[in-house]
């Protein structure tokens, strides 16, 4: 078996909220609403990061994003009245954390240079 692509799952309890949070933090609607109770945004690597109702896992996701320049992607969401939660440098990545309405935990991480 090849693995080929990624789906990320996010578990939300109130859609209408998760998707004005998502739509600043992606800076776009959704690409597709296959149903009423989830959301998808197609990322230009070819994975997708989809919100779905389900109240029982709300708050309990976690999503990495790898970006280019995250003080350009801090100053977007910036504007967009979106502070991230902590913010950290290591060897290997720079890092900045979010949190959804729900609880959910999403991570901006920049690669440090020669090591991604």
């Amino acid at each position: 078996m090849t693995i080929t692509n990624a789906l990320a799952g996010i578990a939300v309890d109130d859609m209408s909220e998760a998707l004005e949070f998502y739509e600043r933090l992606f800076g776009r609607p959704a690409d597709a609403r296959p149903m009423g109770d989830v959301a998808e945004w197609k990322l230009p690597g070819g994975g997708w990061v989809q919100i779905h109702t389900d109240g029982d896992r709300a708050g309990a996701s976690s999503l990495t994003l790898i970006v280019d320049d995250i003080a350009e992607e801090l100053g977007r969401l910036a504007l967009q009245g979106m502070t991230p939660v902590a913010k950290s440098v290591g060897d290997f990545f720079k890092t900045a954390k979010f949190r959804d309405p729900d609880g959910n935990q999403i991570v901006f991480s920049q690669p440090q240079p020669g090591t991604y």
